[in-house]
């Protein structure tokens, strides 16, 4: 028997087993996860231009979770990320970054924290956002880059397999078991049964499904967050490069004229790359950049979020939905010239070609968004294209690049204590597909959180 299962490697079961195993013998630590180890995970796609649908998909499965092929940015800040700073509250929020920070320096993160709102030239990008009617999000970050992350990652995985942790790869948790109101443990989907005194469910965004089917199994209550759908823009790095030498990590926010739709975008990569993800049964997009080198084209998501109300609950279902269609009309993922989408027309190869902007997800599809995305969501991405443009001129050129569509799931948030414990004792919810956090950084808190609450009953 384990006293604590944590389910789910990425950052938010990691720092939760590294925490507790400070304190707790590591046999008694149990981590399970559906995917590789980090040295097996391989994607076919990023090693030789073929995607041949990897079940799971080792972009988003297995250890270190979907942040292993991330770009590893860590945005320390409350005010994008996730819901930590309302749920812990200020103090609490900030004496755990630099908590945070020790275990990514311990493991081989670079001490490079660049506070990029102390820099003087910020004011007038500031500025210029919000003469446009955008708000310009800063915060301190540290950029690791996918190379990096992954050995930050690998080092991890060392300290805790020296400290006798458990480690169950590829293996899948079927059921969460309960006894009256106190959680027993869980049931795999070969049928093990394995018994712990705490359970932590850490799944990311790809165990979206897995959370919202245990939810309900446990008659746990439940809000929603917004679905965010949207596409990725490819654009020429030189476009962005005095913002990006600058911040970086660009966040813009924006409400549409047309619907007062929150606008926004997100994960930018400058001189990176677009990649495919498989989620389940859909194929959607997302952007890598390198710490070690620097490709030609830098690109970002536009995001657009939805909230849905009564009587409708599944806003992952409906985000599926579009990204089904688009995988429908293209086997994959769609690619379009942003000219053609504002003028009604379907990219072709040809128009594709002699774009100054050359895709780097080279087996997209040219294609039309206009027959996948909601009207709302278009008229939302056009129009903030547009107000992008006069802010770095060359966004909004005929010639960038859009590539559809990009889905964030992380809809599904069960009611949890300022320790994130459910209503089911010593039942823990952590990480982005809990819905309570939406990056590494407050992923990697979220752990912390959760095995400072169980050490106390422990201790």
């Amino acid at each position: 028997m384990s006293k604590v299962i944590i389910i789910g490697a990425g950052p938010a079961g990691i720092f939760c087993g590294l925490r507790l195993s400070e304190v707790i013998p590591g046999e008694d630590i149990t981590i399970i996860e559906k995917g590789k180890p980090i040295d097996q995970r391989r994607c076919p796609l990023l090693l030789n231009g073929k995607c041949i649908n990897c079940e799971p998909c080792s972009m988003i499965s297995g250890w270190g979770g979907a942040g292993a092929y991330s770009d590893g940015k860590l945005n320390i800040t409350g005010e994008i990320g996730g819901f930590l700073h309302d749920i812990l509250g200020e103090y609490r929020f900030e004496s755990l970054v630099p908590e945070v920070l020790k275990y990514f320096y311990d493991h081989g993160a670079p001490q490079n924290l660049d506070n990029v709102a102390e820099k003087p030239e910020v004011d007038e990008w500031r500025r210029r956002a919000r003469l446009l009617g955008m708000k310009l999000i800063t915060f301190p970050i540290i950029h690791l880059g996918t190379d990096k992350t992954k050995e930050v990652l690998a080092n991890m995985y060392g300290t805790l397999r020296d400290r006798g942790v458990k480690i169950l790869f590829n293996t899948e948790v079927q059921d969460i078991l309960r006894e009256a109101d106190r959680v027993t443990g869980v049931r795999t989907s070969n049928g093990q049964l394995l018994e712990a005194d705490y359970v932590v469910v850490a799944v990311g965004r790809s165990g979206a499904d897995d959370l919202t089917r245990w939810v309900k199994s446990l008659g746990l209550h439940f809000g929603t967050n917004p679905v965010d759908l949207g596409v990725r823009v490819e654009v020429p790095a030189e476009v962005l490069l005095p913002m990006t030498d600058v911040l970086y990590e660009v966040k813009l926010e924006y409400y549409s004229r047309a619907f007062e739709d929150k606008v926004r975008t997100f994960c930018m990569n400058p001189g990176g790359e677009v990649v495919k993800e498989h989620l389940d049964d859909v194929i959607t997009v997302n952007g890598h950049s390198y710490k070690e080198k620097f490709l030609p084209n830098t690109n970002f998501a536009v995001l657009v979020s939805t909230y849905f109300t009564e009587p409708f609950k599944d806003p992952v279902a409906y985000g599926k939905h579009v990204a089904k269609l688009a995988n429908l009309l293209s086997d994959g993922i769609i690619v379009q010239r942003f000219g053609d989408l504002v003028s009604g027309h379907r990219s072709t190869p040809e128009r594709i070609k002699r774009s100054i902007v050359k895709p780097s997800l080279k087996d997209s599809i040219p294609g039309d968004l206009n027959a996948v995305l909601p009207r709302r969501h278009l008229e939302s991405i056009i129009e903030f294209l547009q107000v992008l443009d006069h802010f770095a001129p060359g966004i909004g050129s005929r010639d960038t690049l859009l590539y559809g569509v990009e889905v964030k799931f992380y809809s599904m948030r069960p009611e949890v204590s300022n320790v994130l414990e459910s209503e089911v004792s010593n039942l823990f919810m952590a990480g982005d597909g809990a819905g309570i956090t939406r990056g590494l950084f407050q992923a990697a808190m979220a752990g912390l959180v959760v095995a400072d609450a169980i050490k106390e009953r422990c201790m």
